[in-house]
Parts: structure tokens; sequence; C-alpha cells
């Protein structure tokens, strides 16, 4: 595998995770799995939003999509759209079920099946993937590896949330801002914000909506002072101010998924047009 593709300084990479408002695991215990065939999907309304807004650009960024199974047989003409648009297509499993609450068959079944899923649909190699929650190990990569992936982009290092896996890449080759924990096999790191001994989260999601921008857009600049790429991610449902609400659920998750949810849009378009002299590339490019 050669190294990560340095045609331009830095790289930015935008990662979605393609799954609905009703999937998130903050919610699993208000929503059964049981009851999300009769949910109102906005998933593909939602994940256009995100398409035609690299679009608008004239330099036309792209992205990696880490797309669920359970969307992706729901939804096939998404997946190809995606595809048809210059965007990556990676998978995020099939039903979000942690890998570490899997027994290692079901997982495997599940690696292999998201990945064929997403080929017959695309009629190419997925080559990527993304573990619900970032709950992920040592030995859960080495089972992605065997599945047929090229790459992981799972790891968080920010130790404070209780679902994050961890990873030991001590020993594993630094390539660019990705591990090499094994042969022909790379680890691409969300990325946080690390300050001495401190990592504070910066990666996306839910942080990017609650960080000021001129303080978020200041982190992305110490991290590519240090790296050359920023691995970004967020998910379609962020895009949505509109969507239904979780009722019963705590306030904490409330705060959290709910929160400027009417901003992601305006503060994605401004973080891709700060900084446009970047290279927008796929997960799969920058590895090479």
């Amino acid at each position: 595998m050669s190294k990560p593709n340095k045609t331009l300084n830095k790289s930015i990479l935008l990662t979605f995770d393609v799954e609905d408002w009703f999937q998130v695991e903050n919610f699993k215990g208000y929503i059964p799995f049981s009851s999300w065939s009769s949910l109102d999907m906005r998933v593909e309304s939602n994940t256009q939003i995100i398409l035609d807004l690299l679009d608008s650009f004239a330099f036309k960024p792209k992205a990696t999509f880490f797309i669920l199974g359970w969307i992706a047989k729901r939804v096939p003409g998404l997946v190809r759209e995606i595809h048809d648009r210059g965007h990556e297509v990676a998978s995020h499993g099939i039903s979000h079920h942690l890998c570490t609450h899997q027994s290692l068959g079901e997982l495997s079944e599940d690696l292999s099946a998201s990945k064929k899923l997403l080929e017959d649909l695309t009629g190419e190699g997925v080559y990527g993937y993304r573990a619900p929650s970032f709950a992920v190990d040592n030995d859960i990569l080495k089972l992605i590896q065997k599945a047929g992936y090229l790459y992981d982009s799972s790891y968080n290092s920010f130790a404070m949330h209780g679902r994050y896996g961890r990873l030991d890449l001590s020993q594993a080759e630094k390539q660019g801002t990705a591990f090499k924990p094994f042969s022909d096999f790379l680890e691409l790191p969300v990325s946080n914000l690390s300050l001495g001994t401190k990592i504070f989260p910066l990666g996306g999601g839910g942080y990017f909506r609650l960080i000021p921008f001129q303080l978020f857009k200041q982190g992305m600049k110490s991290v590519l002072s240090k790296d050359d790429a920023f691995v970004f991610y967020s998910h379609p449902w962020e895009f949505d101010p509109d969507q239904p609400r979780v009722k019963q659920a705590s306030k904490g998750f409330k705060f959290r998924h709910y929160t400027n949810l009417g901003r992601t849009r305006k503060k994605l378009y401004s973080l891709i047009d700060t900084f446009s002299r970047c290279e927008f590339s796929t997960c799969k490019n920058y590895i090479g």
C-alpha cells in the first residue's frame, strides 16, 4: 500500500455516517429496532442536502460516506447517487449494532454482508469501514482486515466517552495521519486536538455543532500544523432541524442530539470555504 497522497500540502477528509435520526446509539433505549421500519425515513433528503452543498463549490470537494446496510437496502438509489457523484462509498455495518456487543461470528458476518451489499449496488470495491459509535479494539481491527477492507476509520482518541473503543497503536508505523497496525491495512483516526497530555474532542458530530466556528477553525489549523490531514465526521440527521423529537429521551441526550441542528449546513459550508486551499479527498484516495 502506497503512502498518503501529498499532491497538495494538506488534506481535509470529510466523512459522513449515513444513518437516520432513529438509529443513533443515544436513542436505542427509547426506539426499539423492531420499530425502525415504521418510522419516518429522512436520511435520503438529508444526504441530498450534503451532496448538493458539496456540489455548490466550483472545485467539487469529495467525501467518504460510511453507509449503514439497513439504509442501503431501503434506498439503494441513494448509494448509487453518492457513488455517481464521485464520492467514496464505504461501510458502516448493517444495523448499527456495536461491534463490541457482537460475537466474533456475528461481527464477521456483518462486516462481509455490508461490504458485499454496497459493492453489488455500486459495481465497485468497498475498501473502508467505520464502526458504529467508534466502538473498536485491536482484535476487531483484525476481523475488519480479514473481511477484505483496506482501512478502518473508527478510532476516536477522546477517552472520556464511554462507548468509544480503545486501540493500542504504539507499535504501528505512522503514514501521514494514518497508522499501519499490520500489513496492508491502515487505521485512519478521527482528528482530535492534543494539548500536552490532554486530548480534546474536535473531529465533528456534536462537537462541531456545539463549538463556536472560530474556535473550531483554530483547532483544525492546530491539527493541520502537525498532521497532513484532518478527518472530519458528521451525519445526515445533523442537517435536519425539523426531524421528529424523541420526547422520552433524557435531557442530556436531547441536548447532544438537537443543539444547533439548524446551523450545521452553514457551518460546513464555512469550513469548506475556509480550507478551500486544501485537498478535499476521499479516505481511499488519501491512503493511496
